[in-house]
């Protein structure tokens, strides 16, 4: 048997910069422009969330945006259904994923066929056969299209007054459904076999391909992972991939990494990650709650010495930051927390509320202006 690595000591800062440089967030345009921009910066996180909220843009315009600076709309929604390179699943939420990863969760799709949706409940064959049925008689149908059936109290607060929705749910958790399209929130779904048919259908992965795609899609996208930020939200996940770094480990493709202050905690990275320099020049970013970035707290604390709260369902005598509050990013430290709030009739981005965690002096107030400027430009585009 090989030596065991011995730990790669590496401080804070260090960790930092490999994170937001992994996160192409150290470069102003990484991915260039257009629908290819999109896609690329997709594939390159591995998924985009996607959430309701709207007091602002919603989240997964707001992380390719800080990304993209000239991201139009308009081009996620041609990836997702003319070109049909990106489709939505659930990762750790629901989120936007290349197509090209689709052989990765064809596994979990197929563990859904119990008959068992995710959040509201069991479906019958018969309900199954009907649905897949109409959609293949009628086309694309989103719930504004079904209206021939009586409304039913709601069993859970994300769930609809429509069965019809209930069952949708179900048969797109099983990979049977897609959802072919968006306008807002508004999803139309479609027979998955009918929306990727000039695709050929791709094979299962193994549980051993699977655990390499998360180790793999995590490495590229943080630099620097832990078997929680690998697998986040994912218990049932992390012995396989525990088993796949200890194999890499002994190859020496990964090297075991600890964080100064943070000894209790391993960490891995490639060889190449840790040579690379990763200096981060001054840019400013207004990261989204749910960026990738941000959605990882105990990541996020251990990073940056912040701990983010998202308070939308906290009592507002409660709140520290405010209802919807979004970290600034400035170079490697997040300076500041903006709850912000777009009033699109007034075409205006209000701040509800300011917190200054650092001083930053005048030059670093001007450049979030600046970027409030241009964030408040990318809201009222829409």
């Amino acid at each position: 048997m090989a030596p065991r690595s011995a730990p790669h000591r590496i401080d804070a800062a260090r960790a930092r910069h490999i994170w937001i440089a992994a996160q192409r967030l150290d470069t102003a345009a990484p991915f260039g422009s257009g629908p290819a921009a999109t896609l690329a910066a997709i594939a390159h996180l591995g998924y985009v969330q996607i959430d309701t909220i709207n007091v602002i843009e919603r989240c997964h315009h707001h992380i390719l945006f800080s990304r993209i600076p000239d991201y139009a709309r308009s081009d996620l929604a041609h990836i997702q259904s003319a070109d049909k390179s990106v489709f939505e699943y659930w990762t750790h939420a629901l989120s936007y994923v290349p197509v090209a990863d689709l052989p990765f969760f064809l596994p979990a799709m197929k563990a859904q066929r119990s008959g068992l949706s995710r959040w509201f409940g069991s479906v019958t064959p018969a309900e199954t056969k009907a649905m897949l049925k109409r959609l293949r008689a009628e086309g694309p149908l989103s719930m504004r299209d079904i209206s021939d059936e009586p409304l039913v109290d709601k069993n859970h607060p994300w769930a609809s007054r429509k069965p019809s929705k209930r069952v949708l749910e179900a048969l797109f958790y099983q990979g049977l459904v897609t959802i072919s399209a968006r306008q807002g929130m508004l999803k139309s779904y479609d027979l998955m076999d009918r929306h990727f048919a000039g695709i050929t259908p791709p094979r299962a992965a193994t549980a051993r391909q699977v655990a390499a795609y998360k180790l793999d899609r995590a490495l590229r996208s943080q630099g620097l992972v832990s078997l929680d930020s690998i697998c986040h939200l994912d218990a049932p996940g992390k012995a396989d991939v525990l088993a796949l770094i200890e194999a890499r480990v002994r190859r020496r493709a990964l090297v075991p990494v600890v964080i100064a202050g943070a000894d209790t905690v391993t960490h891995w990275a490639t060889p190449e990650t840790l040579d690379r320099p990763a200096d981060v020049p001054n840019l400013v970013h207004i990261l989204s709650p749910f960026d990738p970035l941000v959605i990882q707290r105990k990541r996020l604390s251990l990073f940056f010495g912040y701990d983010h709260v998202f308070e939308a369902y906290v009592p507002a005598a409660k709140r520290r930051f405010g209802y919807f509050a979004l970290p600034v990013l400035s170079g490697d430290a997040i300076i500041a927390v903006l709850d912000l709030k777009t009033d699109r009739n007034a075409r205006k981005l209000l701040i509800q509320q300011a917190t200054w965690l650092a001083d930053v002096g005048a030059e670093g107030r001007a450049a979030v202006d600046e970027a409030l400027g241009r964030f408040e430009r990318f809201q009222l585009e829409a």
